[in-house]
């Protein structure tokens, strides 16, 4: 076997790795909030030689024979996980969120079983029931919705659809939700319908793991995540359980619904664990908080509406149905203008998903290059500007400009000897 550098051996594919380092660095401020910029060591982990190995099983308990060094970064990735999130016992091994959380409904529910779960123009997520995907498709998924004044999800209206709905299983956990979950009174509604509770905390994680939002436990019963949103992680889930589900949460991922782990992720998940356990990450986390905040009293000044009226967390949700804008028509223009979002629906919205009538805006990978609230508040102000005039040639290159500004200030990769 010939050893090549990827600039020779596949020039097609070492060029589309440039130009997308280029455009991280120096052509767009990424403000998508499941989006994140991981440190070298991860990247690291993630291209070594792990990925040579078939390692199906668990540490101690492989069907295959040479998987010492894999146990041993296993383990500490689950140990990690255990102390981070105070959880009795972590599965590492789900390649994403999706398939995390579809095992699970598949082992502790079943086809066909009952399950409560956000609705998901309310800011809950496709493997939350919605019918396109397979978790809408397999089992009998019925949402609850937020509050229709404070656009918080209330006890009272939830626990009317579980009174309504009687399921096996509640999920909690939310992908465009800008306020904090109550997971004291989530299971203060299931307890009252005999219900087990399951959070998705896929977008929080990296501020649970922090302590500056609530833990889901000792409430959840299991708890699911990504590993590369606010927790700044290599790409890829994990499961999260009470020591009495811990069995059956693993064989829910393996031999269930996965085969062989992908070991060079999970290197990288117990490399950004660690990092994760660092004191810096807890300023880091505060202060995606406060960047946010920051952010919405930016879009304030041009009177964007947002749902909720603000925000707990690492998101804002602007509303624009009672603008001249579609959530689509806000993206284009923004990404035009150098800033990154993505469209998506708010609560009520009359817009099918492919167009919105919302816009998505987070700070976790903006707060990774190092950027504070002045930076965050005026970012608002030049959304705000874009989205109230999108077809002004002037605004979109002022915006452009100080948008280069900001990147050529804040560098990510420089002098890390990242190179493609």
């Amino acid at each position: 076997m010939k050893h090549r550098d990827i600039s020779e051996a596949d020039p097609e594919v070492y060029k589309a790795l440039k130009n997308e380092i280029e455009r991280q660095e120096t052509e767009s401020l990424e403000m998508i909030a499941s989006e994140n910029f991981v440190p070298r060591q991860v990247l690291q982990a993630q291209g070594s030689v792990l990925t040579n190995k078939y390692a199906e099983g668990y540490p101690g308990k492989r069907y295959y024979a040479g998987c010492e060094y894999h146990d041993k970064v296993e383990n500490l990735a689950r140990e990690r996980a255990c102390e981070l999130f105070g959880a009795d016992h972590a599965n590492v091994q789900p390649h994403s969120g999706t398939t995390a959380n579809v095992g699970i409904y598949g082992k502790f529910i079943g086809q066909g079983g009952k399950i409560l779960g956000p609705v998901l123009s309310h800011g809950g997520h496709l493997s939350h029931g919605h019918s396109v995907s397979m978790s809408g498709d397999m089992f009998n998924f019925e949402g609850y919705p937020v509050n229709e004044e404070t656009e918080r999800f209330e006890k009272e209206d939830v626990m009317e659809a579980a009174k309504e709905h009687n399921p096996e299983l509640i999920v909690c956990g939310f992908s465009a939700y800008p306020r904090e979950v109550d997971f004291e009174m989530f299971r203060e509604v299931a307890d009252e319908v005999d219900a087990m509770l399951m959070a998705d905390i896929a977008h929080i994680s990296g501020l649970v793991a922090a302590g500056v939002h609530p833990s889901p436990f000792p409430e959840c019963d299991i708890v699911t995540t990504t590993t590369h949103k606010s927790i700044r992680g290599a790409r890829g889930a994990m499961i999260l359980c009470k020591e009495e589900y811990a069995d059956k949460v693993d064989s829910a991922v393996f031999p269930y619904s996965q085969g062989g782990p992908l070991m060079h992720q999970i290197a990288g998940k117990a490399v950004s664990f660690k990092e994760a356990m660092r004191p810096e990450f807890k300023e880091y986390a505060q202060q995606i908080k406060d960047n946010t905040k920051a952010l919405a009293e930016g879009l304030r000044t041009h009177n964007l509406r947002m749902v909720s009226g603000g925000t707990d967390n690492h998101l804002v949700l602007v509303d624009l149905k009672e603008e001249d804008i579609t959530g689509k028509e806000a993206e284009e223009a923004l990404e035009e203008a150098g800033i990154v979002v993505n469209k998506n629906s708010v609560p009520h919205d009359p817009e099918p998903p492919q167009v919105t009538s919302g816009i998505r805006v987070g700070t976790p990978a903006l707060t990774t290059r190092g950027m504070e609230e002045k930076q965050l508040e005026e970012i608002g102000e030049m959304i705000g500007e874009v989205v109230r005039n999108p077809d002004s040639e002037e605004v979109n290159q002022n915006v452009k400009s100080r948008v280069s500004e900001l990147l050529e200030e804040f560098k990510l990769y420089a002098g890390s000897e990242v190179d493609y």
